[in-house]
């Protein structure tokens, strides 16, 4: 009998990565994905071959400080040792935060019931090395203050259609519940955070960009209930930057 044939349970893996050497969490060819890499440290660890479901698909670029996979593996494992293999075969850019055993319904992207995303700025003329890649710099002053109020405008359930990218296959509704939006600044550092029952593709990074845009003066936070209200992806404007996105957490 091989790993593969034998009795399996259902793992969950809270996870935590830097994006930047990423093509997204979900496996794409021969390209370097979080999802290919934690499944090929699977497969080394306890010779398995077991597809690892993500609570999301996060795009090239984007970091995580709290996603959740769950993925089946041998019903046999000693927990402590594979949490110390696991972390041990992962890339260094790859945290394994905790492995455990759960139910064997449970499904990281179906049962979720909320995401926190939280978005970084550097807002200064140079942004220092260290940040590169890991926030937007926006080197012209922003007005913090108009942005705050632009924020409360995406609160709420609304269609997002403005605000989503249309993905190659046919969504059962745009329609979501934003619990809420959290604008802090700490010096050069403003921090966006967005809590949500889920978000269409590449919303956050919209909004975003909508809401930077007020802060750039040149769009009044008037506008933004338009084009909500529009639900037209042509008169919303562009996306911000991957480097800046960190999915913060998942709740179930």
């Amino acid at each position: 009998m091989t790993r593969d044939d034998a009795p399996t349970s259902n793992y969950r893996l809270d996870l935590a990565y830097d994006g930047r050497g990423y093509f997204g969490w979900q496996r794409h060819g021969d390209q370097p994905t979080v999802q290919g890499a934690i499944e090929d440290a699977l497969t080394a660890c306890f010779d398995v071959h077991s597809a690892v479901m993500g609570s999301g698909r996060t795009d090239r670029g984007v970091h995580a400080n709290g996603q959740v996979a769950n993925v089946l593996l041998p019903a046999d494992l000693d927990v402590e040792s594979a949490k110390s293999a696991l972390r041990g075969a992962l890339p260094t850019d790859i945290q394994l935060l905790d492995l455990t055993p759960v139910a064997d319904d449970f499904h990281a992207r179906d049962d979720a019931k909320a995401k926190t995303y939280r978005y970084v700025i550097w807002n200064a003329p140079e942004c220092p090395e260290a940040e590169v890649g890991r926030v937007w710099h926006v080197p012209r002053a922003l007005d913090v203050q108009a942005m705050r109020p632009a924020c409360r405008v995406f609160e709420g359930n609304h269609d997002f259609a403005s605000f989503a990218k249309k993905p190659n296959f046919v969504r059962a509704s745009t329609v979501r519940r934003v619990h809420a939006i959290e604008l802090t600044q700490d010096g050069q550092r403003i921090e966006i955070t967005l809590r949500a029952e889920g978000f269409l593709w590449k919303m956050v990074r919209n909004l975003v960009r909508a809401i930077v845009k007020v802060g750039e003066g040149r769009t009044p936070c008037e506008k933004l209930a338009q084009i909500l209200k529009s639900k037209d992806r042509s008169a919303a404007p562009g996306t911000a930057p991957a480097s800046g996105l960190f999915l913060d957490s998942v709740e179930y």
